[in-house]
């Protein structure tokens, strides 16, 4: 890998580890970051090695900056083999791995991937019973709570 980051990060993007759905995964988790719009989910597949629950795959989708899916590529190859006690343990900067330390201006990027795995490590999105939702079907989502979308009408749109 080269020196830099920049470089370091480029030659990840050229070949994303881990990228996509994982359909027979135990657990999910789905997180989005307001300060950037970065959003990624990761999923989670467990196996049993030596009487330990322990990560046997891990993989991610994400939307946003290429910090961010760096990031995500190189945790779930950190990931395999991890118990879920280790890899809760993980923070932002040992998840981005072979990156090396984050810039300041991307430190929220590991941050989005190690509050991802934490997700997906407490079971909250997990469902065993309905097939997985895409990430961009859950942004495309009509919002909860008390917030009313308005459409404009072509006549106030001067």
């Amino acid at each position: 890998m080269s020196d830099n980051f920049e470089d370091r990060a480029r030659e990840a993007l050229a070949q994303p580890q881990n990228l996509g759905e994982m359909n027979d995964a135990d657990s999910v988790g789905t997180v989005g970051s307001p300060d950037c719009g970065d959003m990624l989910r990761m999923w989670l597949k467990f196996t049993e090695k030596n009487g330990k629950k322990v990560i046997d795959r891990a993989s991610f989708q994400a939307f946003g900056c290429q910090t961010a899916i760096a990031v995500a590529s190189m945790a779930t190859e950190l990931l395999k083999g991890k118990t879920p006690e280790e890899a809760r343990k993980l923070k932002p900067n040992e998840l981005s791995g072979d990156l090396g330390p984050l810039p300041p201006m991307k430190i929220h990027c590991g941050q989005l991937v190690e509050q991802a795995l934490k997700s997906a490590l407490d079971g909250k999105d997990t469902s065993a019973t309905k097939p997985p939702e895409t990430l961009a079907g859950k942004i495309n989502q009509a919002p909860s709570g008390k917030i009313k979308i308005v459409p404009l009408d072509e006549k106030s749109e001067a």
